[in-house]
């Protein structure tokens, strides 16, 4: 699977259309992968909550565009902003509450956890607790 410009055009397209302002791209082969690895094309405004994944790891690449990972501690107070530009990559402990907002129209990410899908649990979104 080749991700070209194209790609990334159509799917920010999709994301400036959504109300969420934001699209993802599924890079499995096939539903019977229970990996997770997507593009995410986030627009400025779109928001996403602090949370966490309390049983995997996530990878973060910044593919194009400009946005900030935050991380908070156990209390929800920022302990860290990490500037993410093409090329940037973190990864992000289970566990590590965070979030992130884009700074750039255009912006595309690329994601990878452990396991297959599931929603976030009232355990993993803070505004839940």
């Amino acid at each position: 699977m080749e991700i070209d410009k194209k790609i990334l055009d159509e799917l920010t397209e999709q994301a400036k259309r959504s109300p969420r302002l934001r699209m993802n791209y599924d890079m499995r082969y096939s539903v019977e992968d229970q990996s997770q690895r997507m593009l995410n094309a986030i627009e400025p405004g779109t928001v996403l909550p602090i949370h966490r994944h309390l049983a995997t790891n996530e990878v973060v690449v910044c593919v194009r565009g400009h946005f900030e990972e935050y991380y908070y501690d156990e209390r929800g107070q920022l302990t860290e902003t990490i500037d993410m530009v093409p090329g940037s990559i973190i990864n992000i402990p289970a566990k590590q509450w965070h979030s992130l907002k884009s700074l750039e129209s255009g912006t595309v990410l690329f994601e990878a956890k452990e396991g297959a899908y599931k929603p976030l649990s009232e355990d993993e979104l803070w505004e839940q607790r």
